[in-house]
């Protein structure tokens, strides 16, 4: 008598670019222990499988129009959903790493990993663990150490990013200059800069501002 196949790991594949949800899905398929049930091109989709058909495993890219990946691990968290989620995504800014796992990644990958790890990433986060590799668990944890700049801060990063003087973002936040110097010392000490020509280009590789091409 043969014994029942275990059953494979259900994976939701969420990606905007078509080409890189056919790569995974045409890569994942050479592999009995798991099974793509679907794909989705943007957050507010993903959703929608979910409430239709729930996966074991959510690859999840964070940066999609609309609804982002942060933005789905948000829905997912309030939901209660039983998936698991794995970021897969070009980016490993300290900020997106730290955000991504403060609501509810359980896995982060960049999307040149190899089949392999990517493989042991989903087996590892489908058995209830989180997949973290060591390059990044490291920059995580440094993230974790440093205080996070204040909403107000980060206002003023954008400000400093566009060349504002102390002076005009007193002017346009209606603030004291005094004010404005207390909140850039601030900053400099948060992103362990020495001076003010530092921290926009700190901050753009923390990913806490993101400048418009």
């Amino acid at each position: 008598m043969n014994k029942p196949d275990k059953r494979a790991t259900r994976i939701l594949i969420v990606d905007d670019h078509p080409v890189i949800q056919a790569g995974l899905m045409s890569m994942l398929a050479t592999h009995p222990e798991v099974k793509v049930m679907g794909s989705a091109s943007s957050g507010e989709e993903a959703l929608a499988c979910m409430e239709e058909d729930m996966p074991d495993i959510v690859l999840l890219d964070l940066r999609m129009p609309g609804m982002t990946g942060i933005d789905v691990l948000h829905a997912m968290r309030e939901k209660k959903a039983s998936a698991r989620a794995i970021i897969l995504t070009s980016f490993e800014t300290d900020e997106n790493i730290y955000r991504a796992i403060q609501v509810g990644a359980h896995g982060y990958l960049l999307k040149d990993t190899s089949q392999r790890e990517m493989l042991q990433a989903i087996a590892t986060v489908h058995a209830g663990r989180k997949y973290i590799p060591g390059q990044i668990a490291a920059r995580l944890a440094e993230r974790m150490m440093r205080s996070s700049p204040t909403a107000r801060e980060v206002e003023i990063l954008n400000m400093l990013a566009k060349g504002l003087t102390n002076k005009q973002i007193g002017r346009v936040l209606k603030i004291s200059d005094n004010t404005v110097r207390n909140h850039v010392n601030s900053i400099l000490e948060k992103l362990e800069v020495a001076d003010r020509t530092e921290p926009v280009t700190v901050a753009i590789q923390q990913g806490l501002i993101q400048i418009d091409s």
